[in-house]
């Protein structure tokens, strides 16, 4: 069975995302189909990006940076959820994202939004970011607005729509990541 991991995309104190995550997690599981697992970009305390080389050298120098990279090399899939700042994705994915990049190769990826125009230009953003690792990305998203899917615009109350739109992208993940393990183990055979 695929592993997925549900990937927190903000390291800010008080924040909404965390709660967010666990609310896609519970979801994806009673969905089923893969094994979920959260990991939050937080519990890797990764600084600005400080490895003196390109990640998709895999030349780690720093234990925080070894300990991320082992972490998402573990996976088949991923959804990543992203809080919109300033019309972008969150500077801490962005970060967290700049420290690897085989670990993600010709894998499989959603992605869910949140913010004030439903985290949709941080989702385009991510999409560019992903397509540069190689991360074949789905085009059905999880959209939450922090006007409607937010109580107080801090409690996760997601709304019928909102709930809504995270099957059908769990249905084309599970797609892609079995698609993805097909194409990587051709690359490792012919490799």
């Amino acid at each position: 069975m695929s592993k997925i991991a549900i990937v927190t995309g903000s390291t800010r104190p008080g924040r909404n995302n965390i709660s967010v995550a666990q609310w896609v997690l519970e979801q994806a599981q009673a969905f089923g189909g893969a094994d979920f697992e959260l990991v939050d970009i937080a519990d890797f305390n990764l600084p600005v990006l400080d490895e003196a080389f390109p990640a998709a050298y895999q030349n780690y120098q720093g234990e925080h940076a070894k300990a991320w990279a082992a972490k998402m090399n573990e996976f088949d899939g991923y959804i990543f959820v992203t809080p919109e700042y300033n019309h972008s994705v969150s500077p801490a994915l962005a970060n967290a994202l700049s420290y690897i990049n085989v670990e993600l190769n010709n894998k499989a990826a959603g992605i869910v939004g949140y913010g004030s125009a439903l985290g949709a230009r941080a989702i385009e953003h991510l999409r560019g970011i992903l397509s540069e690792l190689q991360v074949a990305h789905v085009q059905k998203t999880g959209l939450f607005s922090l006007f409607t899917d937010f109580e107080n615009f801090s409690n996760f109350k997601p709304s019928e729509p909102g709930s809504a739109s995270v099957q059908p992208m769990f249905e084309q993940l599970l797609a892609w990541t079995e698609a993805m393990n097909s194409v990587r183990a051709a690359a490792s055979v012919s490799a």
